[in-house]
């Protein structure tokens, strides 16, 4: 009974532990998604958590008339009480209200209470500036307006795509086939191929940018989708071949002789029945190799290039942080629509991690 208890005061702990983590993280990612609707003059002048209900100083209509002939640079009467100019500008305290100057010139101080505020003004400009590369007005934080050309952020996005979607499903499929033959086929070298191919893991990708480009530009491969996505392949597969060999080389042998048995061959073996059941593996490496070539800005910078045409994410939007670092508004868009991508593939795919690996498929 105390051994329960025990227990189950620890699962408690953990899952308050990892709440607080969620929350950790949780919370910058609010703070960019509430950002990202704000108008530009309430990014620059107000932090993202003004948005939530919050007590906030506001006039209560009434107002002090003070005679004009007041001297502001000595001390100034007011109730009966004195204050400096200082002191007003910012905003005294008194009795639970605040005074602060509403007209400096005309000598007139506003009488303002505590009370809960909300602010609604959220906008999805910040998101059509982002996407498309017209002309749109931005209004700044003194009143005044200015005219800038929208970034044109879609034609990365889809150019991000293009490059994600194949080298993430290239590098995986030949990892899975070089796992297999690892795993489960004898031929000679097999071992000494196999370490070679896990000591690339440690090799820093840099090291190879130079030569590869050389015979890149004398193929003339550079600049092109072919090219980058070879280049994501070859970085790709020494962690992915190792990743797939981990699980395919536990997979019950009972299940090969079987196969054997009833005539198929290794192809047959490989796609009707290592595919199948390597699908939580499959989707935990494919995810990871995904949000590599996702976020990736090295390998796309220097074998694709910097052209406005074929730029990709990370490229816009570094580009927006140095010609625009103080355009939050558009920083702040940009990257939430960078993350959604990558959210949509974790959240669809996540449901493999907890899918049974081998429900059903040995007896005895």
């Amino acid at each position: 009974m105390a051994f329960k208890k025990k227990r189950k005061s620890g699962k408690w702990i953990v899952n308050i532990v990892l709440g607080f983590i969620c929350l950790i993280w949780l919370l910058p990612t609010l703070g960019l998604l509430i950002s990202s609707f704000r108008p530009a003059a309430d990014i620059l002048s107000t932090g993202w958590w003004k948005v939530l209900p919050h007590q906030e100083w506001k006039a209560a209509g009434d107002t002090i008339k003070l005679p004009k002939d007041v001297d502001l640079r000595g001390p100034i009467e007011v109730n009966g009480k004195t204050y400096t100019d200082d002191q007003l500008k910012a905003g005294v305290e008194v009795d639970g209200n605040r005074l602060i100057w509403e007209n400096r010139r005309a000598r007139v101080i506003s009488i303002e209470k505590q009370g809960w505020v909300t602010s609604t003004d959220l906008t999805l400009d910040n998101y059509n500036n982002v996407i498309t590369g017209k002309e749109y007005t931005l209004k700044n934080a003194d009143g005044s307006e200015t005219t800038e050309k929208g970034t044109g952020l879609s034609q990365a996005f889809w150019n991000t795509l293009t490059i994600a979607v194949p080298a993430t499903v290239i590098p995986v499929l030949i990892a899975s086939f070089a796992a297999y033959a690892f795993a489960w086929l004898r031929f000679p070298g097999r071992k000494t191929l196999f370490v070679i191919i896990i000591a690339m893991l440690v090799i820093p990708i840099q090291v190879a940018l130079i030569p590869v480009l050389k015979d890149y530009t004398s193929l003339g491969l550079n600049g092109s989708y072919l090219g980058i996505w070879l280049a994501h392949t070859a970085f790709g597969l020494p962690l992915v071949t190792y990743f797939m060999y981990n699980f395919i080389s536990q997979l019950p042998k009972d299940l090969f002789e079987s196969a054997f048995m009833d005539g198929a061959n290794h192809f047959t073996i490989f796609s009707k029945l290592i595919l199948p059941l390597s699908v939580p593996a499959l989707a935990s490496i494919g995810i990871f190799q995904f949000l590599w070539v996702w976020n990736d800005y090295l390998v796309s910078l220097i074998f694709i290039g910097n052209q406005p045409g074929v730029q990709v994410m990370s490229m816009k939007i570094a580009d927006l942080v140095g010609s625009r670092g103080n355009d939050w508004h558009l920083l702040t868009s940009a990257a939430f629509i960078s993350m959604l991508m990558p959210l949509a593939i974790f959240f669809l795919l996540q449901k493999y991690f907890v899918r049974g690996l081998m429900g059903g498929s040995v007896k005895g």
